[in-house]
């Protein structure tokens, strides 16, 4: 099992990573100095139905509820999140309770977002169950959707700790396997050339995770630990993890939320952009060899039939990182190397419309 520490400015936190990891969750809990009063689990009902027990066998917990969300995206609403809080208050949490996220990055958002405003702030610990979530449990950052935007009402609270069994890992279905590498293979870009040209030789099916699950993961965290550390409230170089995302979003959003999975929508959202950035910023990069290698891992890496280049645009509009008007995407000037930059909204319309009808853009 691995640890590792992240360094946020409001406080530092452990994430146990490793085969059997939930056991560490009732040390942690007894452990606490502050000790809690009662214990809310939130998870969604695959979880529940595939790992409900196993966790309560192997961590004992005590004064402990359960409350059943919505899987997926269809977690991240006002009305799931208004019928958390109704649980919280009818079994009594105060502000000594501790809620426990288990379950995909949806539920984490989704939890974390409850612990956040729940008597204005109450703890909570991350025990993600998918792939994905390596990205979304680290980092503060919780939320719910709005029609108009994912992720558009949240705030930024952190864990008290991550738990990330991988066995839980087992049970996942090919494309969420696809929907949480996605966001490793955004890791390496945006950080490490030697760890991205690791994964492209390493990884050439995802049947066959396993023997590099805990490597690639561990790997994954620390980069995002490392931005948190420098960056925790997105002012700055926090704003490199959504490389990708602002097509990605925007392709989620349009096409309904939970019909793309998150890692897939970013997939192509990475590909749009690398072709951005050898087309204005002059990356040197072999996106062809990037795409086929995207393909051969069953990703599609063209924009979903019956999506509007318009709408996309104007999805892309309201992304976080718009300021007054004008997109700003997250670009590479070299794998490693991310900048922020405006691209005029000619310039994106233009080539968002051909990357819509060929799947790629002129070099």
């Amino acid at each position: 099992m691995q640890q590792v520490n992240i360094v946020a400015s409001t406080k530092t936190y452990p994430v146990y990573i490793g085969n059997g990891a939930i056991r560490q969750l009732r040390s942690i809990v007894h452990d606490a100095a502050d000790k809690y009063t009662s214990i809310m689990i939130i998870t969604d009902g695959t979880v529940a139905k595939h790992h409900l027990d196993s966790f309560h066998k192997h961590t004992s917990l005590e004064r402990i509820f359960e409350k059943i969300v919505p899987s997926g995206e269809k977690a991240k609403t006002f009305d799931v999140y208004k019928d958390c809080l109704t649980s919280a208050l009818e079994n009594k949490l105060d502000r000594k309770s501790l809620i426990i996220s288990f379950g995909g990055g949806a539920v984490g958002d989704l939890a974390g977002f409850v612990a956040a405003t729940y008597m204005r702030g109450i703890r909570f610990i991350q025990v993600p169950t998918t792939i994905l979530a390596h990205d979304s449990a680290v980092g503060g950052k919780v939320a719910i959707n709005h029609p108009l935007g994912k992720n558009m009402i949240g705030a930024f609270h952190q864990p008290e700790a991550v738990v990330y069994d991988l066995d839980f890992l087992q049970t996942l279905p090919d494309h969420e396997i696809r929907s949480g590498f996605a966001e490793v293979i955004k890791h390496s870009l945006i950080s490490d050339e030697n760890f991205y040209s690791w994964l492209k030789e390493e990884i050439q099916s995802l049947d066959k995770l396993n023997d590099s699950l805990l490597e690639f993961l561990t790997r994954g965290i620390q980069i995002k630990g490392s931005v948190v550390a420098e960056d925790e409230k997105e002012t700055g170089i926090r704003a490199f993890l959504n490389f990708g995302h602002t097509l990605g979003h925007a392709i989620e959003a349009e096409a309904g939320y939970g019909k793309v999975t998150h890692g897939e929508a970013v997939a192509i959202g990475m590909l749009f952009a690398l072709q951005l950035s050898k087309q204005l910023l002059d990356l040197d990069f072999e996106v062809k060899t990037f795409k086929n290698w995207l393909n051969n891992l069953g990703y599609v890496t063209k924009i979903p039939a019956g999506l509007s280049s318009e709408q996309l645009l104007e999805r892309m509009k309201q992304d976080k990182k718009t300021v007054n008007g004008a997109i700003r995407f997250v670009l590479l000037e070299k794998v490693g190397v991310p900048s922020l930059k405006e691209v005029e909204e000619n310039v994106l319309r233009m080539n968002l419309m051909k990357f819509a009808e060929e799947g790629e853009l002129d070099d």
